[in-house]
């Protein structure tokens, strides 16, 4: 299992980014997905996950309504769209799968990229 983040980088505040997340190793089609992220100092947290087919989702509070997570299933890969991004979501941004198709199952911890950088400031 393999997963290689990209898209990050140096953004002011109320900018836009988009990470994508190439996964291999796995079918990618049968499993829900998520993005993490973690500041310095900060535990990992959960931003957002996305189920295998229904494209059903789920966002962190801090995020709801700025990050959109999609995927496309056909190309292995997993996205994130952030918009009106502020100085707190400043973090290294990684990709995990879950332990089955829905969005409520729990991540396997296993396997993780190496992660891409996203700094949000003026």
């Amino acid at each position: 299992v393999q997963f290689v983040e990209s898209g990050g980088g140096l953004v002011q505040p109320g900018g836009s980014l988009r990470l994508s997340c190439a996964a291999s190793g796995f079918t990618f089609s049968n499993y829900a997905m998520t993005w993490y992220r973690q500041a310095p100092g900060k535990e990992r947290e959960l931003v957002a996950a996305i189920s295998s087919l229904r494209g059903n989702t789920f966002y962190a509070n801090s995020v709801k309504g700025r990050f959109t997570i999609s995927r496309d299933n056909a190309k292995n890969t997993l996205y994130l769209q952030m918009n009106s991004l502020k100085p707190e979501d400043t973090a290294v941004y990684y990709c995990a799968k879950t332990t089955g198709s829905s969005y409520l199952t729990s991540t396997d911890f296993n396997s993780w990229g190496q992660g891409t950088q996203v700094t949000v400031s003026s």
